[in-house]
């Protein structure tokens, strides 16, 4: 059964309404009730607020990358552990193929249903998830391999063990490696882009967001927290972070913003995995043609290039 937000009641009663309307074998209610839903659709869809975009980010029956690894990736063999002290089940990665070109998958996986979410720690990687990403992408930098990485997270785990085994110091070690590694690197927010928990993976070529998929430094509710001391601001507060794909766009931190189905990656997840390997491809038609060296360099660029101010000789 699907699960609704807050804002989608109206189209939740509809919904039911069709639900009612089958059983009963009303062809002419079914029809009526088809185009009411579409305009609610629209309507709903049209001018979602970011607080309501952060919802859609954190659905329960959005596409976790696990999802998105079987629909678009053929011949797929998962890669565990990180060599030093275990494998963390909160970041998969696997080899495969999208279409005929190799590709490794590096993904952050939420989990679903309880037992699963213990079991991939809600999708909050420990320190040996991050050496593990990092093993894997240089795995792939020795085979010259692209890599793909999926991020959704609301950010690293920040438990007593995490810190103990070197949490700051292993996301660290992965923006230092990964803005120099060499091979091609993509990464695309799936649904929530959580600071430096996030940032660990997300050091690349080509960063792209979906429609609904958020990427801040902190959660609002956090935000609201510290700067207000009322979590009960946290739309007050996700609306200033400037949180979503079409901000972080106009501010020319990302690359491209992909498309997903007008309510939701999860109404139609072919369609988006089908929008995810769509850019993949593009961005690796683009890549292919730069060598190792020009590479690395525009990418070097492209991290320095963030921040940059400009300053005004105008005569106040």
């Amino acid at each position: 059964m699907a699960s609704y937000l807050e804002f989608e009641k109206n189209i939740q009663q509809i919904d039911e309404d069709i639900v009612n309307a089958e059983i009963k074998g009303d062809a002419a209610a079914i029809s009526i009730l088809k185009k009411n839903l579409e305009k609610e659709i629209s309507k709903t869809y049209k001018n979602l607020s970011d607080f309501q975009r952060l919802q859609l980010a954190r659905h329960p029956d959005r596409p976790y990358a696990l999802d998105y690894i079987e629909l678009i990736l053929s011949d797929a063999h998962e890669i565990h552990g990180d060599r030093a002290f275990r494998d963390d089940p909160s970041i998969v990665c696997f080899a495969g193929y999208i279409g005929s070109r190799k590709i490794i998958v590096i993904g952050e996986q939420k989990g679903r249903g309880t037992k699963d979410k213990i079991y991939r720690n809600f999708g909050m990687p420990h320190p040996e998830g991050y050496r593990k990403a990092l093993r894997v992408a240089k795995l792939a930098e020795k085979f010259n391999i692209p890599v793909l990485f999926l991020i959704d997270t609301p950010g690293a785990y920040p438990g007593i063990g995490a810190e103990e085994r070197g949490q700051s110091e292993a996301i660290a070690r992965n923006l230092y490696e990964l803005s120099s590694l060499k091979t091609i690197t993509i990464a695309v927010v799936i649904g929530e882009g959580g600071s430096g928990g996030a940032l660990a993976i997300g050091v690349v070529d080509k960063l792209a967001m979906m429609k609904n998929s958020v990427f801040s430094v902190i959660s609002p509710e956090g935000c609201a927290a510290i700067l207000w001391k009322d979590p009960a601001k946290s739309e007050q507060a996700a609306k200033a972070l400037k949180i979503t794909a079409d901000d972080l766009k106009s501010q020319k931190l990302i690359d491209f913003v992909i498309d997903e189905p007008i309510n939701g990656a999860h109404r139609d997840k072919e369609k988006a995995a089908a929008n995810i390997a769509s850019y993949v491809s593009r961005c690796l038609d683009e890549l292919e043609k730069l060598d190792k060296r020009e590479l690395v360099a525009n990418r070097m660029q492209k991290i320095l290039s963030i921040g940059a101010f400009s300053t005004s000789n105008s005569k106040s």
